[in-house]
């Protein structure tokens, strides 16, 4: 009888469900950023969703659509609860507590609007994928990262603040007139313009734009770090844990311990 011995050079196939889950969520082959994309697309969409809200939400469309993505983050989760490698591993991702808060809003759109403006962290998702690193990395652009994340992260907080003080504050006006003046008065304080024709009512409202005016000028300033600051790669050292370093480094600058940054053969 012959025995097959299986050839320790092929790549084994998928033994569960959980395998092919964690190979979309985590992989950089041609398949996992297909699909990374097109979740990244989707959440784009959502974002969308939270941006129209208001415009939409004296509409019928408005709860059809609200059911529709609800089930969609529902069905995400899911899918990493199924992935996860563990409970505590899955708690320990601030995504997981952001996600649930989200379908909550989604499934009591009226009892927790408060709450909504948390759906503009799907976009800080996508600046921390690894779909983003290794796209600008094939597309040649890997010294961009840092910037786009910078933009990234002051664009999402562009968002969270301005649904905060809409939903807080303007949510009672008509959706475009209360959308516009959260805009408004969320960029002008962020930019420390301070034109003061809209403002803030009471404690909660001077406080708010205490918040938003320190942790804006802070992202603006990370960002313009980004922008003019050496690109750099970040590869932690084994010995003395310096987190970034050149591209082109053989030693590390802070313990002179030899380094082995791969280059993707570039």
């Amino acid at each position: 009888m012959r025995i097959l011995v299986p050839n320790p050079t092929i790549k084994p196939r998928f033994h569960s469900f959980r395998d092919l889950l964690r190979r979309v969520e985590r992989g950089r082959d041609a398949m996992a950023l297909r699909w990374q994309a097109f979740f990244g697309i989707v959440d784009l969409a959502i974002l969308a969703f939270f941006l129209f809200g208001p415009y939409l939400r004296s509409g019928r469309s408005y709860l059809i659509i609200d059911y529709i993505v609800a089930v969609w983050i529902g069905g995400e989760l899911l899918l990493r609860i199924i992935a996860a490698p563990s409970w505590r591993a899955l708690l320990r991702r601030p995504m997981t507590w952001i996600d649930i808060v989200i379908l909550a809003t989604l499934l009591f759109p009226h009892t927790l609007y408060n709450f909504a403006f948390l759906r503009a962290m799907r976009l800080w998702a996508i600046g921390n994928s690894t779909l983003l690193r290794v796209g600008l990395r094939r597309m040649g652009y890997p010294h961009v990262l840092d910037v786009v994340r910078a933009l990234i992260n002051l664009l999402v907080f562009l968002f969270i603040v301005t649904g905060f003080v809409y939903t807080s504050f303007f949510y009672n006006r008509p959706g475009e007139e209360g959308f516009v003046d959260a805009l408004y008065f969320t960029v002008a304080t962020i930019t420390t313009t301070g034109f003061g024709d809209i403002t803030l009512p009471g404690t909660a409202g001077k406080l708010t734009s205490v918040i938003t005016m320190i942790v804006g000028i802070s992202l603006f300033v990370r960002l313009a770090q980004a922008v003019v600051r050496p690109y750099k790669v970040h590869f932690p050292c084994p010995n003395c844990g310096l987190q970034r370093h050149e591209t082109d480094a053989v030693h590390c600058k802070a313990c002179g311990n030899i380094l082995r940054i791969p280059d993707d053969g570039d």
